[in-house]
């Protein structure tokens, strides 16, 4: 597995490129600015982006998808309670192949009503639903601390210790 994060944008967020090394093809997660960074990492991989993954719909995680799906062809997967545009959507459990990768989708609601964390292998990404040290926030149009709380300690803490976890 290929798996890069990148650091973009004026929030100090990431992106992320996990790529399948036998069929070579990639998926891009909240690739909000930097879109010619990212295409760029993905090239240098000599990669095809066929999805764009978002943790949720805030626009420091979406600004990015319709430049790079344009310019890659890639298809927009977001949770199914995001309003936003998108070629499919995935619910808690789904699981998206990737060649010979498996890529899980867990609702993880509390920061925003769609907000999913993704694990794949033995990485789980969580979006702004977990930042080092603290939860994302629950006072932006959406968030709940309640559906934190149980995304936190019903969902998050119950996997596996040993998953390495990108916040």
């Amino acid at each position: 597995m290929i798996f890069l994060q990148i650091p973009i944008g004026p929030m100090k967020n990431f992106a992320y490129i996990i790529g399948d090394e036998e069929s070579h093809t990639a998926v891009a997660v909240d690739p909000a600015w930097d879109v010619e960074k990212i295409i760029e990492a993905v090239n240098n991989h000599e990669l095809t982006l066929k999805y764009v993954i978002n943790t949720h719909s805030h626009s420091d995680h979406v600004s990015g998808n319709t430049k790079i799906a344009f310019k890659t062809n890639a298809k927009i997967v977001m949770h199914s309670k995001s309003t936003l545009q998108k070629d499919f959507t995935v619910d808690d459990g789904d699981i998206l192949e990737l060649g010979s990768l498996h890529i899980q989708f867990i609702h993880t609601p509390g920061h925003s009503p769609d907000s999913m964390s993704i694990l794949i292998a033995n990485k789980l990404l969580t979006g702004d639903t977990l930042f080092v040290g603290e939860c994302g926030r629950t006072d932006l149009e959406g968030g709940s601390s309640e559906e934190m709380y149980y995304s936190l300690f019903n969902k998050i803490s119950k996997l596996d210790d040993s998953l390495e976890v990108y916040p």
